[in-house]
């Protein structure tokens, strides 16, 4: 089969020598670029962060199979593919220690933003010593929205820094709260309260219609003044623009961010003269994660050829 990788060749921590190594009897294209033009001839297509629009999956002439190397599908039209008999899969966080890796990513921002990691680097090279004073994850809030795969992982080990751990959960918050020795746990409708409680808010929830900009300038102006934002999910929950502001007025101390409003994101754009702790989504790319995704994929891509439904299928 032939099969697309709608990424530069060596993107996803080298997933896709992982795949050449795991399926050497497959034909892989590397596309160089995140923006596919054309699914014509094509097996499989492995988009990352491309899009599969509706009109897109009208120039496929024999794909069988849209599967994902990691969990988001937002940018897929799933309707459309099923409409077309196509497959689409995905690997979700938790099943092969993405989340665990995405979660110990979003520990080590907390971390440099609560020490200053801007102020150390500055000390150092200016060569001052015992400076900049930072503070401890002990004794503060740490308020996650979403409580999946990643949020359940971030939950596993901040227990350890002795935090006060708040949740939001669009559904069965008072179980989720009891089940995973939370101090509380609300609902959708509680997100401005959970703001107002936390020293870190980290967003750990899929990007959908309905929470797109959900991080905009009514729920900054809810957070608890001098506070963080974590973002582990997606660029899309949180607005641009709002997030600029609330940095410059001070609302909000520093942000954490590993996805962007558009991606590969602009460096030189001037939100990041303000205190953001910034890494180039790589939050699944470890060791251990990227083994797993891989696993899956070639599973899905064995089971397809022999006329088997896909694991994790949508």
């Amino acid at each position: 089969m032939k099969i697309c990788f709608a990424a530069p060749e060596n993107a996803w921590g080298g997933a896709l020598g992982l795949l050449r190594t795991a399926l050497p009897e497959h034909e892989f294209v590397a596309l160089g670029n995140y923006v596919l033009e054309s699914l014509r001839g094509y097996d499989v297509v492995i988009p990352t962060m491309s899009r599969v629009t509706e009109p897109l999956l009208a120039t496929a002439d024999r794909l069988r199979l849209i599967q994902q190397v990691g969990s988001g599908l937002e940018g897929v039209d799933i309707e459309a593919a099923r409409m077309r008999g196509i497959r689409v899969a995905n690997v979700p966080a938790d099943s092969c220690l993405n989340a665990d890796s995405v979660a110990e990513l979003g520990i080590y921002m907390m971390i440099g933003l609560a020490r200053n990691f801007r102020g150390m680097a500055a000390s150092f090279a200016n060569r001052k010593i015992g400076e900049p004073r930072g503070t401890t994850l002990m004794g503060k809030t740490v308020g996650i929205v979403g409580l999946g795969g990643i949020g359940k992982a971030l939950v596993k080990r901040l227990r350890a820094f002795d935090v006060r751990l708040i949740g939001i959960k669009r559904e069965h918050a008072e179980e989720a709260a009891k089940d995973l020795g939370l101090d509380w746990s609300g609902g959708a409708q509680d997100l401005e309260r959970l703001l107002g409680l936390s020293d870190f808010v980290v967003l750990c929830l899929p990007l959908s219609t309905g929470n797109r900009n959900l991080m905009n300038e009514t729920t900054f102006a809810s957070m608890k003044r001098g506070s963080f934002l974590i973002n582990l999910s997606r660029g899309g929950i949180v607005n641009r623009d709002a997030l600029d502001k609330a940095l410059a007025t001070g609302q909000i101390a520093g942000a954490g961010l590993d996805v962007y409003w558009e991606e590969p994101v602009d460096p030189k754009d001037p939100i990041f003269r303000h205190n953001v702790f910034t890494t180039p989504h790589i939050g699944g790319s470890t060791d251990v994660s990227i083994t797993g995704i891989v696993q899956v994929v070639a599973d899905n891509i064995r089971r397809v050829e022999n006329n088997r439904e896909p694991l994790y299928a949508k």
